[in-house]
């Protein structure tokens, strides 16, 4: 790979307007910054939140734009070059999410997901000043990108620095770590560093079986030695999965009209310790918090429809939060090594071209969030 002159022709998988498919686009990089970094894509997660980009859920967002998030969210590739560092680096790394660098909260940890800018940076599909580096190839129609500071559904993304984690990985296992810095981080981010410290024998409910759930659950029961989870979905395979990776408890949502009342019934009416929705649903949302018992924390990492609400018991915690990024990222790696994290059990790769296919099979449940993957190498597509 030869050091790009700007601007860059690349190809990405736009959404050209409100509503439409994922659409493979030529597209042109008119410009790189000095906090930004070229990175080659080779495989890419796909969230649910992307989908909310392409369903117009996220307001302010200006169409065509480019999705690949990983918020909580994304991923792997190799190759990045700094601008300010004009040799061509070939290191391996994963994307996840941005922040300033510059709010207190940054001060003590960056990034950070408690970033005062954190919405601005990462959901509004531009840089900080409402700008975008890329463009249609007739160099003046501008195309919205730095989705959670990289938009990584492109051949070439422009990445913003603090999103990059680098990591010591073979490149057959870029497929596998893809998601960890969206749906894995998220999930077992929740449990580890927010919920945490949870003992062996506390109580946890997990509501949703995608990619965070899975990862929630796969960090309390296999990582922390946790006894009493309960996992709660829609689709009974997935509670069949749960159950094999250390749910002791399971409930089909679809199956059970009061999901509380069983949860209650499960802990002998004390409700339990800790509760994490993965969902964003209004009513599960609310189920979750009925659910906790006196003193419990609940969490919800969902990515919850503008305008939904919540009524919240005042003696009731709630928190809505995640940590991750450079130091954490690299930890879920080696637990995986451990066999505590065993997220191939609910990944799979899609070539790139099949990216409906896999949407269609996300959204009927038919794999796991954004641990499924779309592969996008360069002699396929991207």
């Amino acid at each position: 790979m030869e050091t790009p002159t700007l601007p860059i022709k690349t190809e990405a998988l736009l959404v050209p307007s409100p509503g439409s498919p994922f659409t493979l686009t030529p597209v042109l990089i008119q410009n790189l910054r000095p906090d930004e970094l070229l990175v080659e894509i080779q495989y890419s997660g796909l969230c649910h939140t992307d989908f909310l980009l392409r369903t117009n859920h996220l307001p302010n967002i200006t169409h065509p734009c480019i999705p690949g998030p990983r918020r909580h969210r994304p991923h792997p590739l190799p190759r990045s070059l700094r601008q300010r560092q004009d040799p061509l680096s070939r290191d391996t790394v994963l994307l996840s999410f941005t922040s300033c660098n510059t709010c207190s909260h940054c001060a003590q940890q960056s990034p950070t997901t408690k970033c005062k800018s954190m919405p601005l940076l990462n959901l509004s599909c531009a840089r900080h000043d409402g700008t975008t580096a890329y463009t249609m190839l007739d160099g003046t129609t501008p195309v919205s990108g730095h989705f959670f500071g990289q938009s990584s559904f492109a051949r070439v993304a422009v990445v913003h620095e603090l999103s990059v984690v680098k990591i010591d990985i073979g490149e057959e296992e870029m497929g596998l770590y893809a998601p960890m810095g969206c749906g894995y981080q998220t999930g077992a981010g929740t449990i580890l560093n927010v919920l945490n410290p949870i003992a062996k024998t506390d109580t946890v409910v997990i509501f949703g079986m995608g990619s965070v759930g899975f990862a929630a659950l796969m960090a309390a029961s296999l990582i922390l030695g946790v006894e009493k989870v309960v996992a709660v979905d829609l689709i009974e395979e997935k509670l069949t999965l749960a159950q094999e990776l250390g749910a002791r408890w399971v409930i089909n949502g679809s199956e059970t009209k009061d999901v509380v009342g069983e949860v209650m019934k499960i802990t002998g009416g004390r409700g339990v310790d800790f509760a994490v929705d993965t969902t964003g649903v209004g009513r599960v949302v609310q189920d979750m918090i009925e659910c906790l018992g006196q003193g419990g924390t609940a969490a919800s990492v969902g990515a919850p429809a503008p305008g939904v609400k919540i009524e919240v018991d005042a003696g009731s915690f709630f928190a809505r939060s995640k940590k991750g990024g450079w130091q954490f990222i690299p930890r879920l790696i080696q637990y995986h090594k451990e066999g505590k994290f065993p997220i191939e059990r609910i990944s799979k790769v899609y070539p790139v071209e099949e990216v409906e296919k896999a949407i269609s099979d996300m959204e009927r449940g038919k794999v796991c969030g954004c641990s499924m993957l779309i592969r996008s190498l360069s002699d396929m597509m991207l």
